[in-house]
């Protein structure tokens, strides 16, 4: 394969590793902040960190009614996708909304057959089938389990947090013919920082001197290289290769997440997490394969 074909498959690399170490330093930014404050701050740093280029991101090739679709993008994701996860789990089990999840690249491939016509191969349908498997596998094999208080109300937010997720993929995937990536991602910052300021309550009344240089970096990397880079990398790599080819990476999120919390935060990486860890990679490769 070419360097430049390369490219686009590296660019949703990136952005799926960065998406999977939030995981990790989100779990400790927790430990001070509570999850609607930890949003507001990522965003709000990615916000701050886009003014320089602001101008240079405003979208020049605005058609009218565009707007129709530019507000359900940014609403989608990041919006009601956080929104939805992040009540998810006050109800459900991580490993039950991880196999929820693992449903979104089926999801998009499903969608992108129905609204963009893209083609889905036997090869393609049989990796993404390994890799959910793999998913599957990984969240069952979970070595604690938390309390679900109610189980199916949270399974449904999952639900929702995943066709929302799905829904902008679908909507990128459309702009991105001509609309610059780095627009629609400052689009997305700035939606989802207004949708979040109610956070700044829960900031302001926080103790100051929990905001050690620790809990500053942390929220700095959250904002600048997850919020914003990660979302740009994700965009530009989906603007060049199907959306059902681009969306098998995110079952690379939880594996990603699993690994960086065994190296980081020393939780435990199980001989079976191993093995499920390598079907969703074979899986991914073999979806990928030309």
């Amino acid at each position: 394969m070419k360097i430049k074909n390369m490219l686009p498959i590296l660019s949703i690399l990136g952005a799926v590793f960065l998406w999977g170490s939030s995981f990790s330093a989100m779990r400790i930014v927790l430990q001070d902040l509570n999850p609607f404050a930890v949003m507001f701050c990522r965003l709000f740093t990615a916000f701050i960190f886009i003014i320089p280029i602001s101008i240079k991101m405003l979208p020049k090739s605005y058609q009218k009614g565009d707007w129709k679709i530019l507000l359900p993008m940014v609403l989608f994701q990041p919006c009601l996708y956080f929104l939805f996860e992040s009540k998810a789990l006050m109800f459900t089990t991580s490993s039950q909304a991880g196999i929820i999840s693992a449903c979104l690249p089926l999801m998009v491939a499903v969608a992108a057959w129905f609204f963009l016509a893209e083609k889905i191969n036997t090869r393609t349908i049989f990796g993404l089938g390994l890799s959910i498997f793999g998913v599957v596998l990984l969240t069952l094999f979970q070595s604690e389990q938390v309390n679900a208080p109610h189980p199916i109300l949270g399974n449904l937010l999952e639900v929702g947090a995943m066709v929302s997720a799905c829904a902008n993929m679908i909507l990128i995937k459309k702009l991105s013919t001509r609309y610059d990536t780095w627009s629609l991602t400052g689009m997305q910052i700035c939606a989802g920082t207004l949708f979040f300021l109610p956070g700044i309550r829960d900031i302001i009344i926080a103790d100051p001197s929990i905001w050690t240089f620790k809990l500053v970096s942390l929220v700095f990397y959250l904002g600048v290289c997850v919020s914003f880079f990660s979302f740009g990398l994700y965009n530009w790599g989906i603007s060049k290769i199907p959306a059902s080819r681009a969306s098998i990476f995110i079952n690379l999120i939880p594996v990603t997440a699993v690994l960086l919390g065994w190296l980081i935060l020393g939780e435990i990486l199980n001989p079976k997490q191993i093995i499920a860890t390598i079907i969703v990679i074979s899986g991914v490769l073999l979806s990928n394969k030309r």
